[in-house]
């Protein structure tokens, strides 16, 4: 338990710590594979990359971060089949889809490999898959969170931009933040894409064919820096609701800045940092929490600004 406290605490003091880079962090010892389903360009998973390889160090273990270049799930699927075919001591994973990735990461219990689920998926899922635990926010109660907080507000209609409609985690925030305002989703989730000029596009046309819209709800920085373009082109950024899931250089300058109300928090970070430490100790000394680990949501205004902005990106 001394050195579960210790290597916890040690997360504390990542304000200090340098940028590490992501990757593989080279050690003597346990071999950890993190799975992710995001594309490259999604810079958001960069914290993810920068906690596994801080984990990895600070735990004495080797770590490596796979995933497919595109978010192709299928892609995904077999690059978990890699992993579970190199012999980890353990797989931290993504359940982007339930039905795509239960097989392959069944399949790597089955061979006797620890598995924590992380970031999407849920509690139960993990289980049924046979996991150790789930680390992570259960995205539609965040959504759910979400959209009560915009009805307390006066939100009554919105724009959902889902730049991975593909994932039914992304659509299972939109579906909360519908349920939280006690409306139907329907046609107010557009699938955005990823490029970010097209992204821009479309909120602009959905806005411009529904001019009554009274907030807007993205996803994570992919689909919110476009967004803000779109609303300081076409006149609306501080004038209508905008929330978004996630952090970012550019969505932490938009809450300063009054364009956006809010950020949610799902603290990426421990979604990778926490599962090193939870394998490494379990596999040392047989030790393992109990529970699962939510690590969101929170909600980020302009009052609590002052570390997010400085590790957006990195940390936060």
């Amino acid at each position: 338990m001394k050195v579960f406290a210790k290597s916890v605490a040690l997360a504390a003091m990542v304000a200090a710590a340098p940028l590490l880079v992501a990757g593989t962090a080279q050690a003597e010892g346990e071999r950890y594979v993190l799975v992710s389903h995001a594309p490259d360009s999604d810079s958001w998973w960069n914290t993810i990359k920068n906690a596994l390889s801080l984990a990895g160090d600070q735990m004495g273990v080797e770590v490596e971060y796979r995933n497919p270049p595109t978010g192709d799930l299928a892609d995904m699927a077999r690059i978990i089949e890699q992993a579970t075919a190199s012999g980890p001591d353990g797989i931290i994973t993504t359940l982007a889809d339930y039905d795509v990735l239960s097989g392959p990461i069944q399949a790597a219990v089955d061979s006797g490999i620890d598995v924590i689920i992380m970031n999407s998926g849920t509690p139960a899922q993990a289980a049924d898959v046979g996991a150790l635990m789930y680390v992570g926010q259960p995205e539609y109660d965040a959504g759910l969170a979400a959209g009560q907080r915009a009805a307390r507000d006066g939100v009554t209609s919105f724009l959902c931009v889902n730049h991975y409609i593909s994932s039914p985690a992304s659509t299972e925030r939109c579906q909360g933040f519908a349920d939280g305002l006690g409306v139907d989703l329907g046609s107010q989730m557009i699938d955005s894409g990823q490029d970010p000029a097209e992204i821009q596009n479309r909120v602009l046309a959905y806005l411009n064919a529904n001019p009554e819209t009274e907030a807007v709800l993205t996803l994570g920085p992919t689909s919110a820096d476009p967004t803000i373009l779109a609303l300081e082109e076409n006149g609306m950024a501080g004038d209508i609701y905008f929330g978004t899931f996630d952090l970012g250089d550019n969505i932490v300058q938009g809450i300063r800045d009054g364009v956006i109300e809010w950020g949610i928090d799902q603290q990426p970070f421990l979604q990778a940092y926490l599962p090193i430490v939870v394998l490494t100790n379990y596999h040392r000394y047989g030790v393992l929490p109990g529970n699962n680990i939510n690590s969101g949501p929170g909600f980020i205004t302009a009052d609590g600004l002052e570390l997010v902005e400085t590790y957006a990106g990195e940390f936060r």
